[in-house]
């Protein structure tokens, strides 16, 4: 019988991590290349995932010691904006993460700068609305940068009409080393249990994070993170940085 404990996905899952760093710290540093140019121009690093890749975006933004450039895209505007209904957001037999055609009318809800970079993530890499998003950007001039599952995006076919997938349009691709599926444990049956892309999504977050910030130090340039408000002068601090993004996350 296979055995299923938290030793086993513990063991795992640091395997996977220790394998992440080693083939893709290389590719990491050069993500952070691209935000700290961002940041340095004035800049903001957009962040776009659909299901679950949203939690990426939540990973690097809002909270004490992020980057307070940092905007996170959510398809759920489209409703909060009036673009779509509910109903259209929701259609069972229309799946809105896969749809093309759509990313250019996401793209112009925000107020975008030509310093903007993008970091845009998909475990499959196949769908239509994040591969429309990357094409957008680099058509509007933007560096992308694309988190991905190697195992998943090569194994299946795209469901966008170019037959592109999302890799194919990365200044920088960063693999996650995750498996196809996601799920990383073997159950002894044909299912397996325990994804890993959001463990994975959230380290490769912070690393780009802490990399972009030293590269901004090694600059002379402060990096605009927010501070712990129990520090003195932190509410004046993380206001002006509200201040100067504002409008624009």
């Amino acid at each position: 019988m296979t055995e299923i404990t938290m030793d086993v996905f513990y063991t795992e899952l640091l395997k996977l991590i220790d394998t992440l760093y080693d083939k893709e710290n290389g590719n990491i540093e050069k993500a952070a290349e691209i935000c700290a140019e961002s940041v340095a121009k004035g800049g903001v690093i957009h962040v776009f995932g659909s299901g679950h890749s949203i939690g990426f975006g939540m990973e690097m933004q809002n909270r004490i010691g992020s980057l307070a450039c940092i905007h996170s895209i959510d398809t759920a505007d489209f409703v909060l904006k009036n673009k779509f209904t509910l109903e259209e957001f929701k259609d069972p037999d229309n799946v809105f993460e896969r749809r093309p055609g759509i990313a250019d009318q996401l793209y112009d809800l925000y107020k975008m700068d030509p310093a903007d970079a993008f970091i845009i993530i998909s475990n499959s890499g196949i769908n239509g609305v994040v591969i429309d998003m990357a094409i957008t950007a680099k058509e509007r001039g933007h560096k992308v940068i694309v988190v991905t599952s190697w195992q998943h995006t090569t194994a299946e076919d795209s469901r966008h009409p170019s037959g592109k997938k999302l890799y194919e349009l990365g200044d920088v691709v960063i693999d996650n080393c995750g498996p196809q599926g996601d799920a990383l444990i073997e159950t002894g049956g044909p299912e397996k249990i325990c994804s890993v892309s959001s463990i994975t999504g959230a380290f490769i977050a912070q690393t780009i994070a802490s990399e972009t910030c030293r590269m901004l130090q090694e600059k002379g340039i402060e990096s605009p993170i927010y501070w712990d408000e129990a520090l003195e002068g932190a509410k004046e601090h993380n206001e002006a940085l509200k201040q100067k993004y504002l409008g624009r996350i």
